[in-house]
């Protein structure tokens, strides 16, 4: 799998995890939510390892731009809160800091 994929799954679970105990203590939800949530967030964690990166501190860095527009798609998708100009430009500074992270030049 690629490591875009990779970070579009890890987000899904990290966000629907964190979801999870949002939905528990903001949305006065069952504490049942908490057991798919902790299996997310298991999921999340395990997929991040997948990643092809030497090293972690930089592959967690990268995936952190794919977070931010995965929250904002999950904002708007599952919350019904469209992004705004604002939202878009912060989500297009963290995706150009990203493909820094992922693709710039390295020295051997």
């Amino acid at each position: 799998m690629t490591t875009l994929g990779l970070y579009l799954i890890a987000a899904a679970a990290e966000i629907g995890g964190c979801f999870a105990v949002w939905a528990w203590l903001r949305l006065d939800r069952s504490a049942l939510w908490l057991i798919p949530g902790a299996a997310c967030l298991a999921l999340f964690a395990w997929v991040l390892t997948r990643v092809e990166a030497d090293f972690a501190g930089r592959a967690y860095a990268a995936y952190g731009g794919l977070y931010i527009l995965a929250s904002l798609l999950w904002m708007w998708g599952m919350e019904g809160s469209r992004p705004d100009r604002w939202d878009l430009a912060g989500a297009a500074l963290c995706l150009t800091g990203t493909a820094v992270i992922l693709w710039g030049p390295r020295s051997a």
